[in-house]
C-alpha cells in the first residue's frame, strides 16, 4: 500500500551536515553548499549512489568525500559532451547516405512515395512528424524550397537537415526496399539490421545526453545488436549481453574511424578516463580493454 510522502525540504546548509552525518568527508563545507546551490542534492545523490554501503540508511563507505562525487559528477558532464560530438558526426553521415541513396535509386522526392515503406501507417507518423519539422524551421534553405518549387516538401537532400536522430532512425527502420537500406550500411561496412539497432540506440545515448541525464553507470534499455561476423574482427570489440555505456563507445569509435580517419576522439576520451581516475568496471568496460584493437591509438 503507498504512503503519503511525509519528507520536508532541507537547506542547503542542512543538506552539507546529512551527508557529513551519513560518513562523507567534507574538505570544505562552504564550497561543498555552493554547488549544492547549483546541482541540487537529489542529482548528486545519482553520483554518491555507488558510495554508499547501506543504502537503507544511506550510510557512506570509510573514504568517501563530497570531492570525490563532485569528480565523478565532472567526468559524467564532460562524457556527456564528448559523446554530442562524437554522434553529431555520426548524424550528419548517416543523413547524408539516407539522402543520397533515396534521390539516386529512387527519386529527388522519395520520402513521399509510401510505396517505399514497409508500413504505410509508420510512413504517415514519420512524414507528419517531419512536416512538422520543416513548419518549425526558420532556415533559409527550407523557406527557399517552399517558396519556390511545387512540391509540398523540400527534395530529399535538403530535408534531411532538418531531422532529429530519432526521427533519421525511424525512417531506416521502415525502409522498405533492401536494396537501398543495404547501400546505406554499406557506407559503414555493416549488415543494415545492424545499422538500424545502432541508430536507435544512438538516439536514446543522444538524448540521454542532451537532457543532461546520467550517463556514465547507466543499464540501457535499448542496447545495440552486435555484429555477428562483419566488418572483420569487430565482434570481439564488445562486451557481450552487457547493457552498459562500453558497447555504445565500442560503436561510437568504430564509425568514428570510418567518417573521420584522422579524428582524435579516442585520445580525448582516453585522457577524460585517466584525468579524472574513473573505475571503468560500472561502464561495463573489460579487463582488458586497453589491449583490444579497437582502443589502440595508431589504428
Amino acid at each position: 500500500m503507498k504512503r503519503p510522502f511525509s519528507k520536508r525540504p532541507t537547506s542547503f546548509p542542512e543538506q552539507v551536515k546529512l551527508l557529513q552525518q551519513r560518513g562523507m568527508t567534507i574538505a570544505d563545507p562552504v564550497q561543498a553548499e555552493f554547488y549544492l546551490q547549483q546541482l541540487n542534492y537529489y542529482r548528486l545523490g545519482a553520483y554518491w549512489l555507488p558510495f554508499e554501503d547501506d543504502h537503507a540508511k544511506h550510510h557512506f563507505r570509510a573514504g568517501t568525500s563530497f570531492e570525490g562525487v563532485l569528480n565523478l559528477y565532472t567526468f559524467d558532464r564532460e562524457l556527456r559532451l564528448l559523446l554530442l560530438d562524437a554522434i553529431e558526426r555520426i548524424e550528419v553521415s548517416v543523413r547524408t547516405q539516407w539522402a543520397y541513396q533515396l534521390a539516386h535509386s529512387h527519386s529527388p522526392h522519395a520520402h513521399l512515395d509510401a510505396s517505399l515503406a514497409f508500413r504505410t501507417d509508420r510512413w504517415q507518423n514519420n512524414l507528419d512528424k517531419l512536416s512538422d519539422e520543416v513548419r518549425r524551421s526558420d532556415e533559409v534553405f527550407i523557406r527557399h524550397h517552399l517558396d519556390t518549387y511545387s512540391e509540398r516538401l523540400p527534395a530529399v537532400w535538403a530535408i534531411c537537415e532538418v531531422m532529429s536522430l530519432g526521427l533519421l532512425s525511424r525512417w531506416y527502420n521502415n525502409l522498405g526496399p533492401m536494396r537501398t537500406r543495404r547501400a546505406i550500411a554499406a557506407s559503414y561496412g555493416l549488415d543494415e539490421k545492424v545499422l538500424e539497432s545502432w541508430l536507435r540506440h544512438l538516439s536514446l545515448v543522444r538524448n540521454t545526453c542532451a537532457h543532461h541525464s546520467r550517463l556514465w553507470n547507466r543499464d540501457f534499455t535499448i542496447t545495440p545488436a552486435m555484429p555477428r561476423s562483419k566488418p572483420s574482427g569487430l565482434p570481439q570489440q564488445f562486451s557481450k549481453h552487457s547493457r552498459k555505456l562500453y558497447n555504445t563507445l565500442v560503436i561510437l569509435l568504430y564509425l568514428m574511424d570510418r567518417i573521420a580517419p584522422q579524428h582524435h576522439w579516442r585520445q580525448r576520451l582516453k585522457y577524460l578516463i585517466h584525468n579524472h581516475e574513473i573505475q571503468v568496471a560500472a561502464m561495463g568496460f573489460p579487463i582488458n580493454w586497453q589491449q583490444l584493437p579497437i582502443w589502440v591509438d595508431d589504428l
